[in-house]
């Protein structure tokens, strides 16, 4: 049955690839402009869509194009610059480079560029390295991750970490009194679970998380890509530095908000609290912590990985009770099916097969 829905899914993506223009990917863009909500559905997303191409490629192909997915692992510590220029040969440390991304995003392991990798290599993500490779370095525990060195706020229990919003560098269609609840939501499912609250600030300079809205190169090292791709990314404790990408078309509700490429900022902002608090990437597809997320879903809720992973570095709420938060998780996995489920086969050919209907 399941090679029935993979033989499905490829055909379904070559069909498409026929009827769908094809885009080179970009990496590492020039700084992108501001765009309106409109303006961005116009906009064709080349990030990684070009991608797609490559489905089904193995190891000894050589294939244009495929020295652009190589900046892609290069860009998320998978793999690291050659002495010379990346090449578009399918090698053996790229065929590693790819069972290494396949293994710490919870995908089955092939070594190929199956629909399920290609589809999470397209899928929208925090733009924080996933491996030790990166400069970042990530030291992994269980399913859940840390940063290396296992860094975490210092201040004794309970503390309390203050938030700033940027004064300049926002966005305008959003009030701030819906980007603050937004915020407030994601800050407290953190509060719930650690023994640790969050306040915000009016002065930016000398709060401990300073959150804002940025294009292109702002200056961190970590330059944004424009719609889709990286949607944002924090740093380590005791950094506190939290940036969005300001090209995406950020949502607080997908009912007033029609846009395609709409990206929910709860979701987002409880994934980069994650950061801010210690935390790096986890192999778990239903976390919080997971690094993609796929436009117009919703993925707010922390999971027991989140959860056992926040708590190892600053311990337990009082209040929080695991029984109670086990039975609402299954709950939650009895009603539906949330976008960090795991899918095999043509299921998990969805969000890219809607990633080229969008843009046909």
């Amino acid at each position: 049955m399941h090679r029935s829905f993979d033989h499905i899914s490829s055909l379904a993506f070559f069909l498409l690839l026929l009827s769908c223009p094809s885009f080179a990917a970009r990496i590492l863009p020039d700084p992108v402009t501001a765009m309106t909500t409109a303006a961005a559905d116009a906009t064709e997303n080349a990030t990684w869509r070009g991608f797609a191409r490559f489905l089904d490629v193995g190891k000894g192909a050589e294939v244009p194009g495929m020295s652009e997915l190589k900046k892609y692992f290069n860009l998320f510590g998978y793999l690291s610059v050659p002495d010379s220029n990346f090449t578009d040969v399918f090698d053996g440390e790229f065929q590693s480079a790819l069972i290494a991304y396949q293994t710490r995003l919870g995908l089955p392991v092939t070594g190929k560029l199956d629909s399920n990798t290609v589809s999470a290599i397209t899928t929208p993500r925090c733009g924080m390295s996933d491996t030790a490779a990166s400069t970042h370095g990530l030291h992994a525990t269980r399913h859940y991750a840390y940063f290396y060195g296992r860094p975490r706020w210092s201040r004794g229990a309970p503390a309390t970490l203050t938030y700033a919003f940027s004064p300049s560098n926002m966005i305008n269609y959003l009030s701030m009194d819906e980007v603050r609840t937004a915020f407030q939501r994601a800050f407290a499912r953190w509060a719930a679970v650690i023994p640790m609250s969050f306040e915000e600030v009016q002065d930016y300079e000398s709060a401990d998380v300073r959150i804002g809205f940025y294009h292109g190169d702002h200056g961190d090292g970590e330059p944004f890509d424009g719609v889709l791709g990286v949607l944002a990314h924090a740093f380590s404790p005791e950094n506190g530095r939290f940036h969005l990408d300001a090209a995406e078309t950020w949502a607080v509700d997908f009912g007033r908000e029609k846009s395609k490429v709409a990206v929910d900022l709860e979701s987002v902002a409880t994934h980069e609290i994650g950061h801010v608090l210690g935390l790096a990437h986890s192999s778990v597809q239903e976390a919080v912590m997971y690094p993609s997320l796929s436009p117009r879903a919703r993925k707010v809720d922390l999971r027991i990985d989140d959860v056992e992973g926040v708590q190892a570095l600053y311990g337990s709420n009082p209040d929080f009770k695991l029984s109670s938060f086990l039975q609402s998780e299954e709950s939650s996995d009895r009603s539906s099916v949330g976008p960090g489920t795991r899918m095999s086969g043509w299921t998990a050919s969805l969000p890219l097969l809607v990633l080229f209907l969008f843009s046909c």
